[in-house]
């Protein structure tokens, strides 16, 4: 397939023409190819893969392209979104050695697939067929390593529009020609910033933009977008869905009195897009919003979080296991605690690289240890090595240098135990006296060092935490509990105890005359996903909501438990889910019976009186709002206990 034919295939994508052009010649050899498309939000990387994409399959190459934002950062995960299953690596390069060649493996919004870099650099691009080519497109560079595979890696980073491209896109957005130098002064070529712009100008002409917003741009303007909008739902809606990771009706429908056609209003907006997911904000947009709600309406986002809260944990309930890493997801998203969503997903670009120990990695370790250990625990972490290289990482700076390493011991390695460790004698001993239930896992995270910094926070620190969260997704639902060590007491546990963390015992244990504390993490029986859930649900006061029994459908009403009919039950959680706001006749029918009409609205009202009579004098928080349907009280907990 030749480069020339292929770039004529290509349709135009206004100011890319050197990017797709580099993008074909990378990928029509034999030889199995690496390109890292990469820039900052709102670039065009997105827009600039799909014109590409659609050009190769115009060509007869065969595609195929992943949103990451879908995909469960695990093996199994890529696995079943490449394959259509989960299996071995085998069965992957089988399958993407029946395409048709030349194939592209195209992974768009890499920077969400973070967890899983090591795994794609080392064990699938290496196994990829010939005539296989990778393109990743992400906000941040590749990391150093990725430059290891030679000849078959390419960087190819995008940036801004040139003055007469930017124009040029503007001019196709139906700015006219006096106004796109202009609006280009803001937006500087960035375009995302002149999609807002142009938006912005198209529905409010004197939209008073000017040279002041081009130090934030695209989140100026998105203010000023939302300030500005003229119909109050689509505000709304772009409110409420830029809270969220995804927008779907039932998200929208929680979180929006009377929500009419939000959906149809988000997707007629330049920045929104319709994936299989859900409706999704581009994300820079999403954030700039998600933000100005924040600041200029805290009440306002923290109502929107807590309504999109209880609908995914309704959702989840009878999710099928494919789709469970979609309200993590969402979960992690709905998370402000900022330790928690950067060891998920992190923002910034990573200068180490994570990867499995090697045996000539043994004396770099050995110094690391020996720096920053005394000759007693260096000595453990050494029989660990000797024991379980297997567990044992190391941090790679971007000349392949070790510069920190860390052991996380699975749970075959702490029952029974292999090594003589007073450490993990001391997770051993709380296991034995508080068990996890059969078939359920349990980690260790036996120590992470730093040839400078030890064991204290830093990029390492960061890195290798990182991949012990790959780890976690890998192991749910199974995963239940996580223990480890630091000598450090007082610079972690600020952080480590607002997480979940508790001390594994009143004292630590000496080694070489420091102490080291132990403390451990137990999931609950939801494992990472109910840790992640009950996280979210502390930050929005919702932990351990008052009277409330999902699974035996009861009430506990004066300390008395009130039993409920399936209707009532689940009139209650309806109007719970919306919390403060009317919940008409029509749409209870609709969502609690599951029906538009059954013989008349007379039968909600029924319900809700068999219901007021159990809660006795509690009653009131059920309310009636005349000629509209009914509310519960936002003081409902108050009532019940």
């Amino acid at each position: 397939m030749a480069a020339v034919g292929l770039a004529e295939r290509i349709r135009p994508c206004i100011g890319r023409q050197d990017e797709l052009a580099a993008l074909a010649r990378l990928t029509i050899d034999d030889h199995v190819g690496v390109v890292f498309l990469h820039g900052i939000p709102g670039i065009g990387k997105s827009a600039l893969l799909q014109t590409f994409l659609s050009g190769m399959r115009g060509a007869g190459a065969s595609v195929v392209a992943l949103d990451c934002r879908t995909i469960e950062p695990t093996e199994r995960g890529f696995h079943d979104a490449v394959v259509g299953s989960p299996g071995a690596m085998g069965k992957l390069v089988e399958h993407l050695a029946g395409l048709s060649a030349p194939v592209v493996l195209a992974l768009d919004h890499y920077e969400v697939f973070r967890l899983m870099d090591t795994w794609l650099r080392q064990a699938l691009a290496p196994a990829l067929p010939a005539g296989t080519h990778l393109v990743l497109a992400g906000r941040v560079p590749p990391v150093a390593a990725w430059y290891s595979l030679g000849a078959d890696f390419h960087s190819l980073p995008l940036g801004p529009l040139a003055a007469e491209d930017a124009e040029a896109l503007l001019a196709q957005r139906g700015v006219a020609p006096a106004a796109a130098e202009r609006l280009n002064r803001i937006a500087r070529g960035h375009p995302l910033a002149l999609t807002l712009a142009a938006a912005g100008v198209a529905e409010h002409p004197q939209l008073a933009l000017d040279d002041a917003a081009a130090t934030r741009v695209v989140a100026e303007l998105a203010r000023l977008y939302l300030e500005e909008a003229s119909d109050p739902l689509a505000r709304r809606a772009l409110e409420a869905a830029s809270v969220i990771r995804r927008a779907t009706e039932p998200l929208l429908a929680a979180m929006l009195e009377n929500p009419g056609d939000a959906l149809r209003l988000l997707l007629d907006l330049p920045f929104v897009d319709a994936s299989r997911d859900g409706i999704v904000v581009h994300d820079a947009v999403r954030d700039a919003i998600a933000d100005y709600v924040r600041s200029t309406n805290p009440v306002q986002h923290r109502r929107y979080r807590r309504a999109a809260w209880r609908e995914l944990r309704s959702e989840v309930r009878v999710a099928p296991p494919a789709d469970l890493w979609r309200y993590t997801a969402d979960m992690l998203y709905l998370i402000d605690n900022p330790v928690v969503r950067e060891a998920f997903f992190p923002s910034g670009s990573q200068p180490l690289a994570v990867e499995p120990a090697r045996p000539d990695d043994s004396a770099a370790m050995e110094a690391i240890a020996a720096r920053h250990e005394g000759p007693e625990a260096a000595g453990l972490l050494h029989r660990w090595r000797k024991d379980s290289p297997e567990s044992f990482s190391v941090n790679r700076d971007r000349d392949g240098v070790v510069v920190a390493f860390f052991a996380l011991l699975q749970t075959a390695q702490l029952r029974p135990q292999r090594v003589p460790d007073p450490v993990v004698d001391s997770w051993t001993q709380h296991l034995r006296d508080q068990p996890v239930p059969k078939g359920q896992q349990v980690l260790g995270f036996r120590r992470w060092l730093d040839t400078e910094r030890g064991e204290l926070p830093c990029a390492s620190q960061a890195a290798s935490w990182l991949d012990v969260k790959r780890t976690y997704m890998a192991l749910r639902p199974a995963l239940r509990r996580i223990y480890t060590v630091v000598q450090d007491v007082p610079t972690y546990w600020p952080v480590v105890e607002k997480l979940g963390f508790r001390p594994v015992a009143d004292e630590g244990v000496e080694l070489d005359g420091s102490v080291y504390t132990s403390v451990v993490l137990d999931f609950g029986p939801g494992s990472v996903d109910g840790w992640l859930a009950g996280l979210v649900a502390a930050e929005l006061g919702l932990e351990d909501e008052p009277g409330l029994d999902d699974d035996a459908r009861e009430l506990l009403v004066n300390g008395e438990r009130v039993a409920l009919t399936p209707l009532e039950f689940g009139l209650f959680v309806h109007l719970r889910s919306r919390e403060g706001r009317t919940v008409s006749r029509g749409e209870l029918l609709s969502e609690v019976w599951g029906t538009e009409f059954v013989g008349g609205s007379n039968v909600v009202d029924v319900v809700v009186r068999s219901l007021r009579g159990k809660l006795g004098r509690a009653a009131p928080m059920v309310e009636t709002v005349r000629g509209s349907g009914y509310r519960l009280s936002e003081s409902w907990r108050s009532h019940l206990g």
